[in-house]
């Protein structure tokens, strides 16, 4: 167990300073002549689709690598997660991501003229909290839609039958296109860690909405755990017999 709440602690840490870093730091950068050199929305939605990416490459195999507390309930309402594993990764899940936070505090207050709270700090909002101004319902159903096909993702991509290796491709794919879709309306969270580390630092708002970054995501990732094992895992079981023994097809 103490190997994987390290292994889960380092993912999460790499994905909340990646993701939340490029997104405090290099989202918007603007050169010394005014000309600007910020990745925009798109560089911020491949920060955080590599982190995971790589994350799951680096610490997956010692942990399954959740990186993320609707992740991990997610797999456990599928049957993939043991129960007693739950409230161990979630609560190192959520050390990772404000420990990230402390980093990128101490990296981003180097930059003249920075305001951890002015910036936003890459919290996540509704609202006039949100990057576009969407309401309360729109940021909901936002969260609870993209983490629930985020779950699905995960749970094709690591069918047995499959290649081994290629997972980690296709869920950070899948959370690149998630932020690509989703920034505008909440900042993006899908992953209550995520939003619990900034939210600490920068307080106010971010803390009095951060409830609905924990209850949509988890609604969603329960629920397509929920819709997997009773609809779509019968069909991949098929699958994976399938590929252990072609010939029984005949």
């Amino acid at each position: 167990m103490s190997r994987k709440l390290v292994a889960e602690f380092l993912g999460t840490f790499w994905l909340v300073l990646g993701g939340c870093g490029a997104a405090v730091l290099a989202a918007g950068f603007i050169g010394d002549d005014g000309f600007p050199l910020g990745i925009g929305f798109l560089g911020v939605s491949l920060a955080f689709g590599l982190t995971v990416l790589t994350g799951a490459y680096a610490f997956g195999h010692i942990s399954g690598g959740h990186f993320n507390p609707a992740v991990t309930l997610g797999l456990f309402a599928a049957g993939k997660a043991e129960g007693k594993d739950v409230l161990p990764y979630i609560v190192t899940q959520v050390l990772g991501a404000i420990v990230a936070c402390g980093v990128l505090a101490v990296i981003a207050n180097g930059m003249p003229g920075f305001d951890l709270v002015e910036s936003g700090f890459a919290t996540n909002g509704y609202g006039d909290a949100s990057p576009g101004g969407f309401d309360l319902t729109a940021g909901l159903v936002s969260e609870v839609v993209m983490t629930f096909v985020f779950l699905l993702i995960i749970l094709g991509a690591t069918r047995h039958d499959l290649p081994g290796g290629f997972a980690p491709i296709a869920i950070g794919l899948g959370l690149t296109l998630i932020h690509l879709i989703s920034i505008p309306v909440t900042n993006t969270s899908v992953n209550p860690a995520r939003s619990t580390g900034p939210a600490l630092f920068v307080g106010g708002t971010a803390i009095s909405q951060l409830w609905m970054f924990w209850v949509a995501p988890i609604i969603g990732g329960v629920l397509a755990g929920v819709v997997y094992k009773g609809f779509l895992e019968k069909g991949d079981v098929e699958l994976e017999a399938e590929a252990a023994d072609p010939g029984q097809r005949a």
